[in-house]
């Protein structure tokens, strides 16, 4: 099959990088730890010769496109917010292009910001929820929950992405492990999960996070709760709260999908089901499915047209 894109998900710590076929088919890929944070603000060029300059010496007129923060004020070129509600077409008319010093350029994807209610940015989220619109149309009027660092939960209303809000959910749980007192509490004990559960419950009963955290350092004094569950029932506090937060807000319509690390994933479809939310599928391959799409929508590449089949 002939190489019709190169398709890369730049972030802040790796580099992924797809080389696309028609349709949109993945042909090779391949990862590097060529974040933004590892490449200096003069080497963006010598990281991408070094994940693609292969394909581009071998496929010189390849277009190339690019999200995630590598259009960020700290990566290649910043790359303006679109404006409130988007989709791939929005993305698609915001692209900026660099010289990417091998002849040719490098497209990137604009982030999204939103105004209303409150202030709220995604970069490289936006094209992994156009991706997952590509590849599963039934959540054109649903929800998208991405969780990480900086979860990100997207409300969806006719394939754009209407509005999202952010939780600092991986972020809080860093720090409190690293810099308070409750990631103390477990030592070098290996994690007993049973606490996860019991943290996602005593969340979704609560009515805020800020009177619930000290519970799991009273909990251990009063050996109500193993210390060796300490973390697992943190992290379940955390996740629990996001999701209860979430929902009371009014993300509770429509169907559910998630994007993100499995094992992440198969975490936050266990706090869900205590919601009583289940049937949440994970959709793989929605950065480069979301690549493709905008490069289509841009003209940067020619969809190949649907074949029909005789009954």
């Amino acid at each position: 099959m002939t190489p019709r894109l190169i398709a890369l998900d730049w972030g802040t710590s790796s580099l992924r990088a797809f080389l696309l076929g028609a349709n949109g088919t993945v042909l090779e890929r391949r990862a590097e730890r060529l974040g933004i944070m590892q490449t200096p603000h003069d080497g963006f060029a010598a990281s991408f010769a070094q994940i693609a300059g292969a394909w581009r010496r071998r496929w010189p007129h390849l277009p190339a496109i690019a999200a995630g923060m590598i259009g960020s004020a700290q990566g290649w070129a910043q790359a303006p917010y679109r404006r409130n509600a988007a989709g791939a077409a929005e993305m698609a008319e915001s692209l900026i292009s660099v010289p990417s010093g091998d002849g040719g350029v490098l497209h990137i994807v604009p982030g999204l910001a939103m105004d209303t209610p409150r202030a709220e940015v995604m970069r490289g989220e936006e094209t992994q929820i156009i991706g997952a619109l590509t590849i599963d149309p039934g959540l054109a009027c649903g929800r998208l929950l991405l969780p990480g660092t900086h979860s990100k939960w997207a409300v969806l209303a006719d394939g754009r992405i209407a509005a999202f809000t952010t939780f600092m959910t991986g972020e809080l749980f860093a720090v409190l492990c690293g810099h308070s007192i409750l990631g103390r509490l477990q030592g070098d004990l290996p994690p007993d999960e049973s606490g996860f559960d019991a943290g996602v419950m005593t969340a979704r009963d609560g009515d805020g996070l800020a009177a619930l955290l000290f519970s799991a350092r009273a909990q251990v004094l009063l050996s109500t709760l193993p210390a060796a569950a300490s973390l697992p029932y943190l992290s379940g506090l955390l996740i629990g709260d996001e999701i209860r937060s979430a929902l009371a807000a009014g993300q509770g319509a429509g169907r559910l999908a998630l994007i993100g690390d499995a094992a992440l994933c198969a975490r936050y479809r266990c706090a869900l089901s205590h919601f009583g939310i289940t049937d949440v599928p994970a959709i793989e391959g929605a950065a480069e499915a979301g690549l493709w799409r905008i490069a289509c929508q841009a003209g940067l590449v020619i969809p190949e047209p649907v074949q029909e089949t005789m009954p």
